[in-house]
């Protein structure tokens, strides 16, 4: 699908600058050109977006930021991400693709596991040498315990860098 549109969780400054620091020294510079983020859904037609600015508003303003906690390490193959338990995220992304269906890509008609991406493209043994370093250092996080989303964000694919459209703060009262 050419020119996509893109759903993202946002991360919470503390763990965004962290992840930040870790995809800057870990991720091939070449295509490191994108902030860290949770995707959560990889590829809307470009027909739906005036339904994507009028919807994803009105979700983020009748829920309250979902929570998420970092789970570890994630394997991705020929990669490296921090793994995220986040129930609540994936609840509300439940209801975006109920009222998406039948518009949704295969990709996206599975249930990601949450994650933030930080070294994507290497060798295996580059991945799993950055895997073993890691656990430790997410260690911390992980103690941390629960941390917001604090908002949804609607990205627009251009073939590399990704152009924002617009991004939703939760504000409600309601849990997913």
């Amino acid at each position: 699908m050419p020119q996509p549109f893109i759903l993202t969780a946002a991360l919470p400054p503390d763990l965004a600058g962290f992840a930040e620091g870790l995809r800057r020294a870990h991720y091939p510079p070449e295509r490191n050109y994108l902030h860290a983020h949770v995707t959560l859904f990889h590829a809307f037609a470009p027909s739906l977006l005036e339904e994507l600015k009028d919807f994803i508003p009105r979700i983020a303003a009748e829920f309250a930021a979902p929570e998420g906690a970092v789970s570890g390490v994630m394997d991705l193959g020929r990669g490296t991400a921090i793994a995220l338990e986040a129930p609540g995220l994936l609840a509300l992304r439940a209801l975006i693709a109920e009222h998406f269906h039948g518009s949704l890509t295969a990709q996206d008609l599975h249930e990601p596991r949450p994650h933030i991406t930080i070294q994507n493209k290497v060798t295996k043994d580059d991945a799993r040498s950055l895997q073993a370093r890691l656990v430790p250092l997410l260690a911390p996080w992980a103690a941390k315990g629960r941390f917001p989303f604090p908002a949804l964000e609607l990205w627009h694919y251009r073939g590399g860098p990704w152009e924002r459209v617009k991004t939703c703060a939760f504000r409600g009262r309601e849990r997913a």
